[in-house]
């Protein structure tokens, strides 16, 4: 029997008693190792440094079975702080402003316009309406253009015109450009499998098929391959850009194994973009991040420091939130320690918050305020006393590799303290990657690629990724220069 086919109680009970083993296993080896330490003539200290490593693993273990995956730390709630407060139970509607209003009258039957009372016939009460509002969903449709293309001539017959016709992806084909768009923005921005689509489509009325949809996706992509280039230029003109990179499958098909890829997400807050390679190395990294001149904010992943080594012309900033990662991850052996450090992690997320201004006055206040909680996290990192291997030694150690790089933010106000940015960015890729599995080929990689950078950019823009797809479409068609996100942005903004 396969866990699969086991009930979630069924699941629970098993892993209870897989818990009860362990504990059992690890007071065993507890037992051993002290009796080891004994003959080799450890101190206490080392000793109790091994038991709460042992502690951790199982403590590790213990979350993974039945914790959630936040790493956010037990705090107070608001709730719990103001008491006495009363809860809201309930809240109004939810404003729509983005929703048509279409009037509906309702009129009695004429058998129904009779008084209860006289027997007389009602009439009409001017002005006087009982009102509600009731949201409604209206499917999508398709049909079918018949177009006609009138046809001019001279009398001289020397001349014949024929009226243009619509605008197409693929000339002589028979979908429409909103057609691709639509199956773009479910794929890509919504996370629908084309197979998913081609089935609801069919429901709808359009006999179609995923292959059909996905020709016209690479149709649209290859038109907007020149916007995809322009992006990339616009994002390595910036002064600081977040990097991170996350796994994609290429899947097997015909007889090929599945492959696991990468993807590489360079982020501004404006703009976003994405490269899929088969490889994690410094190669792969250098493809994205070509001859990018300003501050790089990263996890720490040693491509980006091979790369500064073979002479690369960015600097590097180190993220925060991966340390703090690391401390959370140790709380559960060395809660006292990691609380004290994860404080002073906490106290520059306050001063960040706090500020409002120019970067001139971001400047003035990190030195005046992070400067000082930043030498007090060094200060404790090196007198603490644990295992290089334990939880918090591993903790320590990822730090002072970066503490470098972890200093750059209080140099440069336009560097962030972190590169959550680009993490964030990445969800809609992983988001997608689970639910569609991968891509089929290597062009399907840089299809992805493309549309992912050009809809994700265009959500940070605060724009429909259906409205600029269609613009950035239309002006690749005709031959135009393709405007990128936050110039449409902006080009909407002014009117």
């Amino acid at each position: 029997m396969r866990l699969d086919d086991l009930d979630p109680k069924t699941l629970l009970t098993a892993a209870k008693l897989l818990d009860s083993e362990n504990r059992k296993l690890l007071d065993m080896v507890l037992e051993l190792r002290r009796e080891l330490s004994a003959a080799k003539g450890k101190s206490a200290f080392q000793l109790a440094l091994e038991v709460e490593d042992l502690q951790h693993q199982l403590a590790q273990r213990n979350r993974m079975l039945f914790g959630d995956s936040s790493e956010k730390r037990p705090r107070e709630s608001k709730s719990e702080a103001a008491a006495g407060s009363k809860k809201q139970t309930g809240h109004g509607p939810t404003e729509q402003p983005a929703l048509p209003n279409i009037e509906v009258i309702h009129e009695l039957d004429v058998a129904d316009a009779v008084c209860n009372t006289c027997g007389g016939q009602l009439v009409e009460w001017e002005g006087q309406t009982e009102d509600s509002e009731e949201v409604e969903s209206i499917q999508r449709c398709f049909a079918i253009l018949q177009h006609k293309r009138k046809k001019y001539c001279c009398k001289c017959g020397g001349c014949v015109e024929t009226a243009p016709g619509p605008k197409k992806l693929i000339p002589g084909g028979r979908y429409a450009t909103s057609v691709a768009v639509a199956s773009a923005v479910d794929k890509y921005a919504d996370h629908l499998p084309l197979e998913r689509q081609a089935q609801i489509m069919n429901r709808q009325g359009l006999v179609i098929e995923s292959q059909t949809l996905w020709d016209q996706i690479d149709a649209l992509a290859r038109h907007l391959q020149p916007a995809y280039e322009r992006l990339h230029e616009y994002l390595l003109a910036k002064d600081v850009l977040g990097a991170d990179e996350t796994t994609w499958n290429l899947l097997g098909h015909r007889g090929k194994a599945s492959k696991r890829w990468y993807t590489w997400a360079l982020c501004a807050d404006d703009a976003v973009l994405y490269r899929l390679d088969e490889s994690r190395s410094a190669q792969a990294a250098s493809k994205i991040i070509r001859d990018f001149k300003g501050t790089l904010v990263s996890d720490g992943y040693t491509a980006y420091h091979a790369l500064k080594k073979q002479g690369a012309g960015f600097r590097i900033a180190h993220c925060w939130a991966h340390v703090r990662r690391k401390f959370v991850e140790a709380e559960t052996s060395a809660r006292v320690q990691c609380a004290e450090v994860l404080d002073l992690i906490g106290k520059l997320y306050e001063v960040e918050r706090a500020i409002t201004g120019p970067p001139e006055e971001r400047l003035r206040i990190r030195n005046e305020q992070s400067r000082p909680i930043v030498a007090q996290i060094h200060r404790w990192a090196l007198s603490m006393q644990s295992l290089p291997q334990s939880p918090l030694g591993k903790a320590i150690g990822y730090m002072s590799s970066l503490w470098q790089g972890l200093q750059v933010f209080l140099e440069d106000p336009h560097v962030t303290l972190d590169n959550n940015a680009v993490e964030r960015a990445l969800r809609g890729v992983v988001v997608g990657r689970k639910n569609h599995y991968g891509s089929r080929s290597v062009r399907g990689t840089e299809v992805a690629a493309i549309l992912y950078s050009l809809i994700e950019t265009t959500k940070l823009c605060g724009l429909d990724p259906d409205h600029y797809l269609k613009v950035a479409a239309n002006a690749a068609i005709d031959g135009a220069k393709i405007p990128l996100p936050h110039e449409v942005a902006a080009t909407l903004g002014a009117g």
